[in-house]
């Protein structure tokens, strides 16, 4: 067996082996589950973002026909199931920065008995013949809320006298930490020739997945559960479902078909799929939810959401001195281990640059909102965004060249490894070299001649130039395991089964072209098996970009391994030592010799004996990797009509050993369009009573392939890291974490021409414009 790099025919260019499926409409999707009986689940939900249930009423719900049973906090609790939080433990301090304190999560209940904390909050659960019934149902449940006081913004929430949503938070703190020396870096803050402070809002935003949540839970004779859902780790959701429901974890299979996108709100698990399992063990019989489009954008928990506050000290040739960096997120209602990615990845706010002192805080809150949750991305991009906004602020205060005060501070590549000083320390890198090539990329020296044109025509043209970095294959300080396992069967046929899982990117095509070149057989042969606990009780899932970085090293020691097993079941059958075997392309064969044995005739060989030809492997990196990249951005804006638009895009990206090009290519473009469109239209805007009225796709934006330019994409190459065998960086949350920066400097470029100095997303038009109006005087 070769110990070469991926064969180079893995880099296809003719499609991805998911594809024929997905756009001839064969995708299997949750609900595509069929079971026969299967009740259909509506939810009553809370339209108040702030009360008490002071009564409920569910006896006309029951008598709607085709209601089989309606479900309320009474039944839960009658059943022990009592409420739960994803845990969460962050080592932080006080809320005034003194003392350490142990921050954890809240309880969230399932259903709402008591005390309301957010809009669309269920406090029943209808379960009837039909999905109309069913809603029907919900629609006839009788509910009383003593109302109160809402708080929605970090502002209102953190108000003198705000109403708290927890009684023993005060000031509505949901967790404080800190990390660095604050009072250091305010000395060398105050040592500095300039200091530039920003104070920024990045918006709340929806995931807005293709497909939205869903759930099918069957319960069987033997006693058993299956759950088919739209998640995006399987062994998890079934630890969780076993921990809550009281069972053993061995009595539960959980399987993640198709996924039409996650982006990290399907890391769950949410509610509505706890309750479906719950109700199908409660009444033995099949429990289906799909939910509707307005629902997933009331109930799916959002994104970002975070103040960013930074100060930038530099010296009188523009070196950076030090960096003072908060952000402040809005956890919403419940807080839980989903609601602190910006903790474990501040680290990014380091950026590619050489600080000296380096001190940071994040302090969540609570709001009377959908609680937080990570979105592509999950902190990175707005630890970027705080450090590059600043970057860019400090260039116009100072009259300087924001490139090449970027340029002045990178880390130079004879330097790495590098240690931050602020918690990550990047393996290796060639920041210069990537900014160099995304720059004549972009064709930068052009940029006067373009911005001139713009303004010919009577239009703003702004240049926004992003550094980013992101650690990928953790999370950061809790690194994890994935695993994979091959399975020769007697045809031939290899089902090779992973515990990385793909919701759109391509894992099924990556994973098989890697097992059949280190085989040496047709990608044809393998069958490709995810998320199924069943098959593989552990692994991964999605996220962190660790499919390449962790996942594809484990699926390389399972082939390894099964080859192994391989030479030694052919040693026995043609008596010979397996030190006298070699494999080559689905064949183990005696050295110098014609005898030989297919993959196939071993696995036969095997299975008269009782036994198996297959193989677990597994892999745990040493350490995150660090993808790093620069993002360039145009814009051009009307001043009359505020209408801003992208109107050219490059970025260039260092995530090591580039095994799929193709696929790499599409997983940058595709995070940054989720960028630009919430640099351009996407927020989740609620009323001030907490009411969401952004809760239809006539009401929130999304980009349309007609609002974006070509999105050019390149790679540095060279750059291999040594933390897995296959030299990979990781590359799915890249995209984002560079164009949210880029795009935002872009328009904050463009605006500046014009006298606006302070501007946050989304560059929606009246926003513009009444920026504009502002700083003429109207």
């Amino acid at each position: 067996m070769t110990e070469t790099r991926p064969d180079p025919r893995t880099d296809m260019r003719r499609g991805r082996r998911e594809d024929l499926r997905f756009t001839t409409g064969r995708g299997r999707y949750s609900d595509d589950v069929k079971v026969e009986g299967a009740l259909h689940v509506a939810f009553a939900r809370a339209p108040q973002a702030s009360g008490r249930l002071s009564g409920l009423d569910v006896s006309a719900a029951r008598e709607v026909p085709g209601v089989v049973a309606v479900l309320t906090a009474a039944e839960l609790a009658a059943d022990g199931i009592a409420p739960f939080s994803v845990p969460m433990k962050v080592k932080g301090v006080e809320p005034d920065g003194t003392g350490e304190r142990l921050w954890t999560q809240t309880p969230r209940p399932f259903l709402v008995a008591d005390r309301i904390r957010h809009a669309a909050e269920p406090v029943a659960m209808v379960l009837a013949e039909t999905a109309h019934a069913a809603a029907d149902g919900a629609e006839a449940v009788v509910y009383d809320v003593e109302e109160s006081a809402a708080v929605l913004t970090l502002d209102d929430a953190r108000a003198e006298g705000a109403p708290l949503l927890w009684d023993d938070r005060p000031g509505n703190v949901a967790y404080a930490w800190a990390k660095g020396d604050w009072e250091a870096a305010g000395e060398a803050l105050a040592a500095s020739a300039h200091v530039t402070r920003l104070r920024s809002q990045v918006s709340r935003v929806a995931a807005a997945t293709m497909e939205p949540r869903a759930c099918v839970a069957v319960p069987s004779a033997d006693g058993r559960l299956s759950v088919w859902a739209s998640i995006q780790n399987a062994p998890s959701m079934r630890a969780t479902l076993a921990a809550i429901l009281g069972r053993p974890a061995e009595e539960i299979r959980v399987i993640a078909p198709d996924v039409g996108g996650s982006f990290g709100m399907k890391s769950g698990p949410l509610r509505e799929e706890v309750l479906c399992a719950w109700a199908a063990t409660r009444l033995d019989r099949p429990v289906r939810w799909t939910a509707t489009r307005s629902e997933a954008l009331l109930s799916d928990e959002p994104g970002r959401d975070m103040l960013a506050e930074a100060e930038l000290g530099l010296d009188a040739e523009g070196n950076f001195t030090a960096l003072r960096a908060r952000l402040t997120p809005n956890v919403g209602a419940y807080v839980s281990g989903r609601s602190t990615v910006a903790i474990g990845n501040f680290g990014g706010v380091s950026g590619t640059y050489r600080f000296p002192v380096t001190a940071g805080q994040v302090i969540g809150v609570f709001s009377n909102a959908t609680p937080s949750a990570p979105y592509r991305g999950a902190g990175r991009p707005e630890a970027t965004y705080l450090t590059e906004m600043a970057i860019d602020q400090a260039a116009r205060e100072l009259g300087l060249d924001p490139v090449e005060l970027r340029r002045r501070n990178l880390v130079p590549p004879e330097a790495m490894p590098w240690d931050t000083g602020f918690i990550f320390s990047y393996d290796s890198g060639d920041f210069p070299k990537v900014m160099e090539q995304a720059t004549q990329l972009a064709d930068l020296a052009g940029f006067p001649e373009r911005r001139a044109a713009s303004e010919a025509r009577g239009l703003l043209r702004g240049l926004g130039v992003a550094n980013c970095i992101e650690v990928a294959g953790g999370p950061f300080g809790v690194l994890s395991p994935d695993h994979s396992e091959a399975t020769v069967g007697s045809d031939g046929r290899i089902r090779l089964a992973v515990g990385v899982m793909s919701a759109g990117q391509g894992l099924q095509t990556a994973m098989t072209g890697l097992a059949a070149a280190q085989l040496g057989v047709s990608e044809d042969l393998i069958d490709y098996v995810q998320a199924d606990t069943d098959v593989l009780e552990v692994g991964k899932g999605m996220g962190g970009s660790a499919a390449m970085t962790t996942g594809a090293p484990a699926v390389r020691e399972a082939v390894e391994k099964v080859v192994a097993a391989a030479k030694e079941l052919a040693a026995e059958a043609m008596e010979v030592s397996p030190a006298d075997l070699e494999y080559a392309e689905g064949e183990v064969r005696i050295a110098g010799t014609d005898r030989a044995m297919t993959l196939a005739e071993i696995a036969r060989a095997a299975e008269a004996r009782d036994l198996a030809l297959s193989a677990r492997g597994s892999f745990k990196p040493s350490d995150c990797t660090y993808p790093n990249g620069c993002h360039v951005c145009e814009v051009e804006i009307d001043p009359e009509t505020g209408a801003c638009a992208v109107v050219a895009y490059s970025g260039v990206e260092d995530i090591g050993h580039v095994i799929y090009r193709q696929m790499a290519e599409g997983q940058v473009q595709g995070g940054v369009v989720q960028a630009l469109g919430q640099v351009l239209f996407e927020q989740v805007v609620a009323d001030p009573e907490g009411q969401v009225l952004s809760a239809t796709f006539m009401d929130y934006a999304m980009p349309r392939a007609s609002d974006l330019p070509a999105i050019d994409c390149a790679f540095a190459e060279g750059m291999p890291t040594a933390i897995n065998p296959l030299g990979a960086k990781g590359v799915g949350e890249a995209g984002s974490v560079g164009a949210l920066s880029a795009g935002m400097s872009a328009v904050r470029d463009a605006l500046a021409r014009a006298g606006v100095r302070d501007f946050d997303m989304p560059a929606t038009p009246v926003r513009v414009w009444s920026a504009l109006q502002a700083a003429r005087g109207a």
